[in-house]
């Protein structure tokens, strides 16, 4: 009976049961389709997010199924890295606590600074106002160039601030000029990273005036949230709603899943 109560159907070849869900980040779930539907919806028109205490009082819901159904539908929120024409900015951000807020006993040995925090590095394409965002392990050009090869056409132009991981792109087929933000330059005929900087600022009141915190764990799914939310925002919400679910097939994450990655992601920044 329970085979057929949440998975009513049946393949004819290898008599399986199985249901819509099958295959998408719904599978599996016990939840009704007009609660995750509900969901979509608060994390689709929540401009800067939608924290899981606030999933669990609108869906009824403990807060552990809040959080988990959260992650569950930020996988389907990943979008496929896009390839920009240019001219695109790029830039970085650093996301984190102060040490010196921290429990002693977290705290890093060089407190203060950037010390701790994780790294964001961003493309914005001017002609279509798309981002494309991710977690990147430093600063160096490794890091940063190949954000940049990633996401921008060869030959695009590229606009950055001064960090010195930008310096190789003139030498790899791209155009590139830079604002020197510690000497006050922010803007420089076209050279500025305005777009980048303002959409750092949307993913920063999300991480200080709803989440709190962002684990470094599962830091990169927060960000694709804020990536795809910006992507579609000028789209009608119904539409938006309709591609995030399209988006749902092949996107399964199981709890297990979700919780090694995080296991893991610890003990490769511990052993970093």
């Amino acid at each position: 009976m329970k085979n057929r109560r949440t998975m009513p159907l049946r393949c004819k070849d290898c008599r399986k049961f199985f249901s819509v869900r099958y295959g998408t980040v719904m599978q599996d779930s016990n939840l009704g389709l007009q609660t995750w539907f509900l969901a979509f919806y608060l994390l689709t028109t929540g401009l800067k997010g939608t924290s899981s205490l606030k999933l669990r009082r609108d869906l009824g819901v403990t807060q552990k199924t809040a959080w988990f159904l959260a992650h569950r539908i930020r996988e389907a929120m990943r979008q496929d890295d896009p390839l920009f024409s240019g001219p695109v900015e790029a830039d970085e951000t650093y996301i984190g606590g102060l040490e010196k807020n921290k429990h002693k006993d977290k705290r890093m040995k060089a407190a203060g600074g950037l010390v701790g925090k994780a790294i964001v590095a961003g493309v914005k394409d001017r002609e279509t106002g798309q981002i494309a965002a991710r977690v990147v392990p430093d600063t160096t050009s490794d890091s940063l160039v190949g954000m940049v090869q990633d996401h921008a056409e060869q030959g695009a132009m590229v606009y950055t601030d001064e960090a010195k991981g930008y310096l190789p792109l003139t030498g790899r087929g791209y155009g590139h000029e830079s604002v020197k933000h510690t000497v006050s330059e922010y803007v420089r005929d076209k050279a500025h990273t305005n777009g980048m900087e303002s959409h750092w600022a949307t993913l920063k009141r999300g991480y200080h005036g709803v989440y709190h915190s962002m684990s470094h764990e599962h830091l990169h799914r927060y960000v694709a949230e804020f990536q795809c939310r910006h992507n579609e925002r000028p789209k009608d919400t119904i539409v938006q709603m309709a591609e995030l679910i399209r988006r749902k097939d092949g996107r399964r994450l199981t709890h297990r899943e979700l919780i090694a990655d995080g296991v893991r992601a610890s003990r490769d920044r511990v052993a970093a």
